[in-house]
């Protein structure tokens, strides 16, 4: 009865809560926090110091006392505290303006689809221990197709690609439900450490995680650009230890994220394969959505419509597709019921 009276004062809310970002929306503002899944902590004292945005600029840069740690790998959680504790700092912060003291919102939170029993019931108590007072779990490529505006509650077939920081979800939907489906462990991270790997052995040189993430934004490609690009990148020598530069091209970072790009591809003619005829026949006729950060790799959309004779398309704003999606089920309580996640019930 009290968590109903505070819920009154409480905005509900849609968590897209990922390996690398988490996201929040707010069905009055719209995604109203977009910060990295980051949290320092002071050890000896056990304070959080900073989260999100400022917890990413201390990465790598912290003495032996404060750790800056990523509470989520590849989508589940690996530190329920710390989750806690984000998912509490994020939930309060988007109260902070209506002086709500303890605030008690419903909450739509998005799951990978290969997520156990027991990784379920970690996200529901991390959510519900940081203040929900209803939790509702959904799958991220339900979600991101939601957010998409795909239509999910039909009888004809949705296909998308969610390519996130630690997962990418391929997804068949038709009548409100998952009816095939892949989830694998290579996505954005992977990137990021093929590109890590591939100047540690061709130039004996260093780089840490933020490096190749830039790297990968700025000239990273699945396929062959019209204008050669390049870049100059900062690393250690690793012969002598000294700082050293080089410079790399869109051809060099091609090759390195090469193989899992294709891995990629070949899971979703896997998920082609086992999908029944008469949704094959749609997705071929509708095409293959894009979601995730990965879905703004240059040329990627092309070189999977290669790969499948099917055509590709990116949703718009890829990168915010899940947690719009969750937003939306917050006020539509009858497709929220259709498409919720199976054996969870409300918190």
């Amino acid at each position: 009865m009290f968590n109903k009276f505070l819920g009154k004062f409480s905005k509900d809310l849609g968590i897209d809560l990922g390996t690398r970002n988490t996201l929040v929306y707010t069905a009055d503002k719209g995604i109203v926090i977009n910060e990295p899944s980051v949290v320092a902590i002071n050890t000896r004292t056990d304070e959080i110091l900073a989260v999100g945005d400022e917890a990413k600029k201390m990465v790598g840069k912290t003495p032996g006392h404060i750790q800056a740690i990523k509470p989520l790998v590849d989508g589940v959680i690996s530190d329920f505290e710390v989750t806690e504790k984000m998912l509490k700092y994020f939930i309060d912060k988007v109260h902070s303006e209506n002086f709500t003291l303890i605030p008690r919102p419903r909450v739509v939170i998005g799951i990978p689809l290969d997520i156990t029993e027991v990784e379920k019931k970690a996200v529901k108590d991390a959510t519900k221990s940081a203040g929900a007072r209803q939790v509702y779990l959904i799958e991220e490529s339900m979600a991101a197709a939601i957010g998409s505006r795909l239509p999910v509650a039909e009888a004809t077939a949705t296909m998308i690609v969610d390519i996130g920081g630690g997962t990418t979800e391929i997804s068949v939907i038709s009548l409100g439900g998952v009816v095939a489906w892949k989830s694998m462990r290579q996505a954005g991270n992977s990137l990021d450490a093929n590109i890590i790997q591939y100047i540690r052995e061709e130039f004996n040189i260093l780089i840490g995680d933020y490096v190749a993430e830039k790297t990968k934004i700025k000239i990273g490609s699945a396929t062959v650009l019209r204008e050669p690009m390049e870049i100059e990148i900062r690393g250690r020598d690793l012969i002598n230890g000294l700082p050293k530069a080089v410079t790399v091209n869109d051809s060099q970072i091609r090759e390195a994220i090469g193989k899992t790009i294709n891995q990629i591809i070949e899971n979703i003619k896997t998920t082609l394969e086992i999908t029944p005829p008469e949704l094959v026949s749609d997705v071929y006729e509708h095409g293959i959505i894009l979601a995730g950060g990965g879905a703004l790799l240059r040329g990627l959309d092309k070189e999977i419509a290669k790969a499948t004779k099917i055509p590709v398309h990116i949703a718009e704003d890829p990168l915010t597709c899940v947690v719009r999606g969750a937003g939306i089920l917050l006020s539509d309580e009858e497709l929220l019921e259709k498409v919720i996640s199976p054996d969870v019930n409300k918190l």
